[in-house]
């Protein structure tokens, strides 16, 4: 959290995040213009603000894009505003959704959500539960099916016995315990642009795990707010989950 304060304490930084607040994904280049300063000085403060999780990157070709995460703000929110100040509490929480959902993408390749957390736990340990039925019922609510190969099909299916799959897909890379790409769409649900596409990033960092997932091809602003808010609570139990061996007092999607 001192990396947070110490990012957030510069006005330039500040700036970066306001604009990437208001149109998320831009390259380097589009976050230069209009600073008054060289590409190595901005990518140093980016770099800082990468280093206090305030930045996640996702690579898309040659490009490098950046994205807002509300993820360190919801923690100082938590932590220390609301000691203070209930009533903008209320005012940050709207914030942080806005932050999470607001993808309006002037290019087809940007990825339409990105969401990063950090997980004391191993790339085996959460790979596990990303991929193990009986993991996934407990903190998901739903058992996540397949053999998991590359070209196998994948369920989303209810844990009340009934067998049915509110998701179903493909999976289209499964590098374990590194990164699983899956397509995801309802039952018989007709997308004129075809499902949309997750990918989940592991990367060990010391005793945790940097976990990103990429929610892509998402059909409006509408189906965008909703995956901001199933990815957040989704990753909140899953860390809770692994971290202390419980679950959040409720579902955190109700």
């Amino acid at each position: 959290m001192d990396k947070a304060f110490k990012a957030l304490s510069d006005t330039t930084r500040r700036l970066l995040l306001d604009r990437l607040h208001e149109d998320n994904g831009q390259t380097l280049t589009q976050l230069c213009e209009g600073l008054g300063m060289s590409r190595q000085a901005t990518t140093q403060h980016l770099g800082l603000l990468e280093a206090a999780n305030l930045v996640t990157t996702v690579k898309r070709g040659r490009e490098k894009l950046h994205y807002l995460n509300p993820v360190p703000i919801h923690a100082i929110q938590e932590r220390w505003i609301s000691k203070f100040d209930r009533p903008r509490l209320t005012a940050l929480g709207a914030l942080k959704q806005k932050a999470e959902s607001a993808m309006n993408t002037p290019h087809a390749t940007k990825p339409d959500f990105v969401y990063t957390t950090y997980i004391e736990a191993t790339p085996e340990k959460v790979w596990q539960a990303l991929t193990d039925a009986d993991i996934t019922a407990a903190y998901w609510g739903h058992h996540n099916v397949s053999d998991w190969q590359p070209g196998s099909a994948w369920e989303h299916r209810r844990t009340d016995g009934s067998g049915i799959a509110d998701v179903t897909g493909t999976v289209i890379e499964a590098t374990a315990p590194t990164r699983l790409v899956i397509t995801w769409a309802s039952p018989g649900e007709e997308r004129p642009d075809g499902p949309s596409t997750v990918t989940f990033d592991l990367k060990p960092l010391g005793g945790t795990v940097q976990l990103t997932v990429t929610h892509e091809n998402l059909r409006d602003e509408a189906e965008r707010r909703q995956a901001a808010g199933g990815w957040s609570a989704v990753l909140s139990n899953l860390k809770t989950y692994l971290e202390t061996g419980k679950l959040l007092p409720l579902p955190a999607w109700s």
